[in-house]
C-alpha cells in the first residue's frame, strides 16, 4: 500500500513516519509513504497554494488549481484501481475503525491536507471521494488526520504487526466493546493492587473477567 499525502509543510511527517512500526512497515516495503509539496504544483513565481474567500470572511482559502494538478501527477503513476482521494476536513464523516478496515483494501491512499480557513468546496465535490474528520474539534491542518489514518490502516495490513492476536483484541475492532485493562508487575505498589483474577492462573476465569471489562458502559 502507499500513501500519498498532499501538504505545504512535507518536513511535519518525517519523524513520525520513520520511527516504530511505520519505520518498520516501510523497511518490509509494505508499506509506502509519498509525499508531495502542494507548492510544488502551482503555476506562479510565488507558489501561491491560498486565497480570499469569496464574498469575504476570515482567514485563507487552500486553491484548487494546485490540488487539481497533484492528483492528476499522482494518477498518472498509479495503475491500480483500487485507489481512494481523502480531503481531511472538519465538516467530514468522522473515522472510525470500521473506515480504517474499509481502507485497508486500498492499494493507494491519497490524503489532501486541509489548512488555514478551509479548502475550496470544489476539491470536495469533484476530486475527493470523501471528507473524513478525526473528531469534533478543529486543528491548525489536517497533516496530524493523515497521520492517524495512514497509523491506523497500516496496522492493520498483513505481517505489520508482530502478534496478530493484538488486533483480535484491540479497542472498536468489534463495534461498541473497548479494550480490557491491562496490568504488569509489581503486583502491588503503595497499596494499588493488580486484581486477585489475574494472578491466579485460572483461564478461564481470566477471560471472563476480561469479556466483561470490554463491555461498554449503558
Amino acid at each position: 500500500m502507499t500513501f500519498h499525502l498532499i501538504t505545504i509543510f512535507p518536513k511535519i511527517f518525517d519523524s513520525y513516519i520513520n520511527e516504530s512500526i511505520l519505520a518498520r512497515a516501510q523497511n518490509e516495503e509494505k508499506v509506502k509513504f509519498e509525499i508531495y509539496n502542494l507548492r510544488d504544483f502551482t503555476s506562479d513565481k510565488h507558489k501561491t497554494v491560498d486565497d480570499t474567500p469569496y464574498g469575504g470572511g476570515p482567514g485563507m482559502v487552500l486553491k484548487v488549481e494546485p490540488i487539481h494538478e497533484c492528483i492528476k501527477c499522482i494518477k498518472s503513476k498509479v495503475k491500480s484501481k483500487k485507489i481512494k482521494i481523502i480531503l481531511t476536513s472538519a465538516k467530514g464523516e468522522e473515522y472510525t475503525q470500521a473506515k480504517a478496515e474499509d481502507l485497508k483494501e486500498c492499494t493507494d491512499i491519497i490524503i489532501i491536507c486541509g489548512r488555514y480557513e478551509g479548502v475550496d468546496e470544489r476539491v470536495a465535490e469533484h476530486i475527493a471521494d470523501e471528507e473524513i474528520s478525526i473528531g469534533k474539534y478543529v486543528l491548525t491542518g489536517g497533516e496530524l488526520a493523515a497521520m492517524i489514518i495512514a497509523d491506523s490502516v497500516t496496522r492493520l495490513l498483513p505481517g505489520v504487526l508482530g502478534n496478530e492476536e493484538s488486533l483480535e483484541s484491540e479497542s472498536h475492532m468489534i463495534e461498541s466493546q473497548k479494550d480490557y485493562p491491562v496490568y504488569t508487575r509489581p503486583d502491588n505498589l503503595n497499596d494499588w493492587k493488580v486484581p486477585e483474577v489475574l494472578l491466579n492462573g485460572n483461564h478461564k476465569e481470566i477471560e471472563k473477567w476480561r469479556e466483561e471489562k470490554q463491555k461498554l458502559d449503558g
